[in-house]
């Protein structure tokens, strides 16, 4: 799941993916704002099929824990 979390950012962000590792901060180190971090977690309820309620938004820190919602809650 980091693989496809990781292409995902990278495309949205317009970065490279050797930049993301899963202890990167989505704002911080990435330099996401918050569109950017809407538009993310967009494209994760679309591709996936899931609903990411705001209180679990709110603890998106680094993109391990995206990965660990994403490892939780979809399935494949």
């Amino acid at each position: 799941m980091f693989e496809k979390v990781k292409e995902m950012i990278a495309e949205q962000l317009l970065i490279d993916e050797d930049k993301i590792t899963p202890e990167s901060r989505i704002k911080e180190d990435l330099g996401a704002d918050s569109l950017d971090v809407l538009q993310m977690l967009m494209t994760i309820e679309e591709d996936y099929g899931v609903e990411i309620p705001d209180e679990e938004l709110a603890e998106f820190r680094t993109v391990e824990d995206v990965v660990r919602y994403c490892d939780k809650n979809v399935k494949l």
